[in-house]
C-alpha cells in the first residue's frame, strides 16, 4: 500500500505540473521562513485547487479533478494512499462537479499529494480561483440509449484545450462548462455558463450551445446560443464566449461577475451577435495548434471489455433492492452502468482500494457521476450477482442511488470559510430518518431528491432540487439558533433550470420532521400517481407553508437546548464564524 504513492510520485509527470509543483514548494519554505507575501501564496495555491480551511491556516482542502469524470483503477489507489496519509478524516469526497476534495491536508504535505495525483492523470490545476474549471460530461455518455452520440470525446479536446490556456488563468470570475448528450440532463447544463448538448443536423453532428446559467446568490437559467453549431465549430464558439467574458465581464464587483451577469446585462441577441463576430476573429487569426484542437476529435477505441466471472444472480441480502435502484442498462446489449451509492458523497481509502479491485475485474471504466457517486461501466449483465456480491464484501453495495434517501450535500461548515451550517450533520440525520418512514419507500416518494447547501451559494444545488436547503442563522434571545431555509419545486432539463420557491426557514432539528410532512401530504393527495414535480405544479409550494408554520417555532434554551446547537457539533453552542470565502475567488 505504503509503496504506490512513492512510486507514482517519483514518476516522470508533465513538465507543466512539475514546474508548477517546484514553485509551490519553494513558496511554502519561504512562507514557513517569513519571507514570502501571503497574499501572493493564496492566489497561487488557489489557482491549483488548493483552498483554506476554516480556522486552521496551515491546513488545506485539496480539489482533485476528474477529466470529464473519468478516472483509473490506478487513480482510485493512488486517492486512496493519499487521502489515508494526508486527509486528517482519511476520507475523500466526491463533488457535484466531477471532483474529489481531501481535507485537512497540512500544508507541508500539499506537494506530495499533487505529485501522486499528477502521476496519474488527475490534475488540481484550476480547480480553483477565476478560471475555467472541471469541465463536466453526462455519466452515461456512450452508454445511454437516447444520445445521438458521444460527447465525451468533445468534451475531452475541450478539457485538454482550455488547462492552462492563457485566456483562462484570470478571469472575472470562475467559469463552468457542461456537456450533456440525454435527454434527461443528466449534466445539469442550464445551470453553467456554457451548456454544450449533442444534436444532429441533416446526419451532421453538431451542438446546441447554451450560456448564461449559474447557481449562488442570484440563480439564472442559461439562454440558447445557437441551435446548431457544427462540431468543428464548437471551441472557437467556446473560446469566443471566454474572451468576451474575460474582456467585457464585471472585474470591480465580485458578486455581479459571472457570465450571467454579462448575457442578462447585453440580453441574448446582442450576446449571440457578439460571440459571432468574436468567433470570426478567433478562425481568422488561428494558429496550426489552435487548428488542430478544432478538429473533430476522432471516434474512441472501444472499451476493453473485462470477462469477470459469470453470476448473474445472487442470493445474498438486498439483491434485489440494489438491482431495482443502482442498474443503467446500456445501449450495448447486455452491459449495464452501475452505481456505486457513496453516503453524503464519502469513501475511504479502504472502499477507494476494493473499488479498484472490482473494477479491474467487473468493468471497462469509472466516471464520477455530479450526484456524488461512483459509476462501473460496462459490467456484463452475466456478472451483476458476483459484483453485488463484491461490492457487499467491501460495504459499498448501498441501494438507493438517485432516490430519495441519496441526498446531495455540501460540505458545510466542517471546513468552509462561507458556510453557516453543518450540511453534513442534516444529511445524515435527514437520511436515517427517512430510512424508518415506510411513506418513503413509495415510488412516488423515492423519485424525489434532496439538496443541502450549508450557506446560500448552493454549492450544494439546493436551487434545482425537488427539496432543498441552505443555511442560515436566526437569534433568538441572546442565542443563536443554526436554520435551514427550505426550497420546493427546483428542477432542470435541457434548456431551461427553474429555481426551488422559498417556503420557510426552520431550525436545523426540525427540518427531518418538516420533510416527513412533505411527504406525507404529497402522498396524500396527489392526483393519479402525478409525480411531485407535478403536484407542486398543481397546488403551489407556497401552499406547504402553513402545513410548516409550527415547526419554525424555536423553544427556550432552557426547554431544549438542543435546538441551540448544530446537527453534526452536538455539545457544542452554535454560532456563525465566517471566514474569508475562497469558493468565490
Amino acid at each position: 500500500m505504503a509503496g504506490l504513492v512513492d512510486r507514482v510520485s517519483g514518476a516522470r509527470l508533465d513538465p507543466a505540473a512539475e514546474a508548477e509543483i517546484r514553485y509551490l514548494e519553494a513558496m511554502i519554505a519561504r512562507l514557513e521562513a517569513g519571507e514570502e507575501d501571503p497574499e501572493d501564496f493564496r492566489v497561487f495555491r488557489l489557482k491549483n485547487g488548493i483552498y483554506g480551511i476554516r480556522g486552521r491556516p496551515e491546513h488545506h482542502m485539496i480539489r482533485i479533478k476528474l477529466p470529464v469524470g473519468r478516472i483509473t483503477p490506478e487513480g482510485l489507489r493512488v486517492l486512496a494512499d493519499v487521502a489515508e496519509r494526508y486527509a486528517e478524516n482519511r476520507l475523500a469526497h466526491v463533488t457535484t462537479r466531477q471532483a474529489v476534495q481531501l481535507h485537512h491536508v497540512h500544508r507541508r504535505d500539499v506537494p506530495k499529494v499533487l505529485r501522486a495525483v499528477n502521476a496519474v492523470g488527475l490534475t488540481t490545476r484550476e480547480a480553483c480561483g477565476h478560471s475555467i474549471r472541471a469541465i463536466t460530461c453526462c455519466p452515461y455518455a456512450g452508454v445511454s440509449p437516447e444520445e445521438p452520440f458521444d460527447v465525451t470525446p468533445y468534451a475531452e479536446a475541450a478539457y485538454r484545450y482550455f488547462l492552462r490556456h492563457p485566456v483562462g488563468q484570470n478571469l472575472p470570475r470562475k467559469f463552468k462548462i457542461a456537456f450533456e448528450g440525454c435527454a434527461a440532463d443528466h449534466a445539469r447544463t442550464p445551470i453553467h455558463d456554457i451548456g454544450v448538448v449533442a444534436a444532429l443536423e441533416g446526419g451532421k453532428r453538431g451542438f446546441r450551445v447554451y450560456v448564461g446559467g449559474g447557481l449562488g446568490a442570484a440563480p439564472m437559467s442559461a439562454e440558447l446560443l445557437e441551435a446548431f453549431t457544427p462540431e468543428e465549430d464548437l471551441l472557437p464558439t467556446m473560446l469566443a464566449i471566454v474572451r468576451l467574458f474575460d474582456r467585457y465581464g464585471n472585474r470591480k464587483v465580485l458578486t455581479q461577475a459571472r457570465l450571467k451577469f454579462l448575457v442578462k446585462k447585453w440580453g441574448i441577441a446582442a450576446f449571440r451577435e457578439a460571440v459571432r463576430e468574436e468567433r470570426r476573429l478567433v478562425k481568422l487569426t488561428a494558429s496550426g495548434e489552435d487548428l488542430e484542437a478544432w478538429a473533430p476529435p476522432p471516434e474512441p477505441e472501444p472499451p476493453r471489455l473485462p470477462s469477470p466471472p459469470k453470476k448473474p444472480f445472487s442470493f445474498a441480502p438486498g439483491f434485489d433492492a440494489w438491482r431495482r435502484t443502482n442498474l443503467f442498462k446500456q445501449k450495448q446489449e447486455g452491459f449495464y452502468t452501475v452505481t456505486v451509492r457513496l453516503p453524503l458523497g464519502d469513501i475511504t481509502p479502504e472502499g477507494l482500494r476494493a473499488l479498484a479491485a472490482i473494477a479491474e475485474t467487473y468493468a471497462a471504466e469509472v466516471r464520477s457521476a455530479i450526484s456524488q457517486n461512483l459509476l462501473l461501466r460496462f459490467v456484463p449483465e452475466e456478472a451483476l450477482g458476483g459484483l453485488y456480491e463484491a461490492l457487499l464484501e467491501a460495504g459499498l453495495a448501498l441501494p438507493e442511488a438517485h432516490t430519495l434517501l441519496d441526498i446531495t450535500r455540501c460540505p458545510g461548515a466542517d471546513t468552509c470559510n462561507l458556510a453557516i451550517t453543518r450540511s453534513r450533520g442534516l444529511a445524515q440525520a435527514l437520511e436515517a430518518h427517512l430510512a424508518t418512514l415506510p411513506l418513503a419507500q413509495d415510488p412516488g416518494a423515492k423519485a424525489i431528491g434532496v439538496k443541502i447547501s450549508g450557506c446560500p451559494n448552493s454549492c450544494g444545488q439546493h436551487h434545482i432540487a425537488d427539496i432543498g436547503f441552505y443555511g442560515s442563522s436566526r437569534k433568538v434571545g441572546e442565542r443563536e439558533v443554526p436554520h435551514y431555509v427550505l426550497l420546493l419545486g427546483g428542477r432542470t432539463r435541457e434548456g431551461e433550470a427553474r429555481f426551488g420557491q422559498v417556503v420557510g426557514r426552520l431550525p436545523a432539528r426540525r427540518v427531518p420532521e418538516a420533510v416527513e410532512r412533505i411527504l406525507k401530504r404529497y402522498l396524500e393527495e396527489r392526483q393519479n400517481g402525478e409525480s411531485f414535480q407535478a403536484y407542486l405544479d398543481r397546488v403551489g409550494a407556497a401552499s406547504f407553508k402553513p402545513l410548516l408554520q409550527e415547526l419554525q417555532e424555536v423553544p427556550p434554551y432552557e426547554e431544549a437546548p438542543e435546538f441551540y446547537q448544530d446537527l453534526g457539533a452536538e455539545g457544542e453552542a452554535f454560532s456563525v464564524q465566517l471566514g474569508r470565502g475562497e469558493c468565490a475567488v
